[in-house]
């Protein structure tokens, strides 16, 4: 009789321990499911088309070498009093801040934008990079500089991920028009142009009126047993001539108006050019060698031969953060924006601005008149300092 009491609870027992696991079980499975369930959302897409405002603006934000680690990743090349507060999140209170005094129409995040080496997983990384721009709803694009790759993501896969988060408008590379997807023949990834129309309700609310090319300027090479940084290629030459000259023949088709088109291009490594220093006009700080590829793949030539690139915007410097005129093309660099990267103690991290306006005619606008820039540094009052005009339209 006993013996069979204990085989009667051994049954409970064992039917209580295989009901417990069977609902342990189920809620683990429903737990993960709204886990899976809430990370799967659909792009937030800006409005479109970028255009200029009614006031006949229209403003970017250029954001260069963020060098993003963690969100936590400690900073370089501060002031000791700066050292033991200072972090990633300095970089990130610094994008805010900049939105909010600005407002820009756009941010243009040219390279570096993560350090790669500094995180083991790069996917976090760039949300948090770019959280501020997706936070404000801002339309925003980026390109590739030298360290972004060093984490979890190839280039490619980097460049792909980057343009389906909220508000992008990256590419990983030009659609062909005749297979309607992304070109194969062209080196890099982040290779594209974006167009801005003319403000809503006028004239040319329906025409582009301002072209921003961006390019992928690489990351390393070896070249004769040398290393080097990486250059912008033939392919990458060939389609910007061809976007140019699409540009262009826009601009002769148009009835409304006969102004020329302006360009703006973005990229991350400087040009040979510049570091050889042959410059009409310097305007701002040159305190550090130029760091540029030992190949000169002639993007200065085609610049100038294509006649609508009025100024270039790029990074790498850190603490470069002066425009110099080359041949009537200005190149601008960025200066060092995040406090991860490295820096000089003392000198403070600082982002460019940008501002085209149009011209007014006497009853209508009549194309974009002029473009020009000035920069922030990361103080208390966001000093606004060197403003100057790139461009005017003769």
């Amino acid at each position: 009789m006993q013996s069979s009491q204990t085989w009667i609870q051994a049954l409970f027992y064992l039917a209580l321990i295989t009901v417990s696991l069977y609902f342990l079980q189920f809620y683990i499975l429903s737990d993960r499911l709204m886990v899976s369930h809430h990370k799967v959302t659909l792009k937030k897409h800006p409005n479109l088309p970028l255009r200029f405002n009614s006031d006949g603006t229209f403003k970017i934000l250029q954001v260069a070498d963020m060098h993003y680690g963690t969100g936590l990743t400690r900073c370089r090349d501060v002031l000791t009093s700066e050292f033991e507060w200072c972090s990633d999140l300095n970089t990130t209170l610094f994008l805010k801040r900049m939105i909010d005094a600005e407002k820009p129409d756009f941010i243009a995040f040219t390279g570096d934008n993560i350090f790669g080496s500094s995180t083991n997983d790069a996917a976090e990384s760039l949300f948090k990079a770019f959280g501020p721009a997706m936070a404000a709803r801002l339309p925003w694009a980026a390109v590739l500089g030298n360290h972004d790759q060093e984490s979890t993501m190839t280039r490619e896969e980097l460049m792909s991920f980057i343009s389906l988060m909220d508000y992008s408008l990256s590419q990983p590379n030009p659609l062909d028009p005749t297979k309607q997807q992304v070109t194969t023949n062209i080196d890099g990834f982040g290779n594209y142009d974006l167009r801005v129309r003319g403000p809503p309700g006028s004239h040319l609310a329906n025409q582009t009126i301002l072209n921003l090319f961006f390019l992928d300027s690489g990351d390393r090479a070896v070249v004769d047993g040398f290393k080097t940084y990486g250059w912008i290629k033939e392919s990458q030459l060939s389609w910007l001539r061809g976007a140019s000259k699409e540009h262009n023949q826009e601009k002769y088709e148009s009835e409304v108006s006969t102004f020329p088109i302006p360009s703006l291009a973005f990229f991350h490594i400087p040009i040979p050019e510049i570091r050889s220093g042959q410059f009409r006009e310097v305007f701002g700080q040159y305190h550090e060698h130029v760091a540029c590829s030992m190949v000169n793949s002639g993007v200065l030539k085609t610049l100038v031969s294509m006649g609508d690139v009025k100024a270039v915007f790029i990074g790498h410097d850190h603490l470069n953060d002066f425009c110099g005129n080359l041949d009537g093309v200005w190149f601008c660099y960025g200066g060092g924006f995040g406090y991860h990267g490295y820096g000089r103690a003392g000198w403070p991290r600082r982002g460019r601005v940008i501002v085209a306006e149009l011209k007014k005619g006497k009853s209508e606008w009549m194309g974009v008149g002029s473009i020009k820039t000035w920069k922030r540094i990361d103080d208390k009052k966001l000093t606004k300092f060197d403003e100057q005009i790139l461009w005017t339209l003769s």
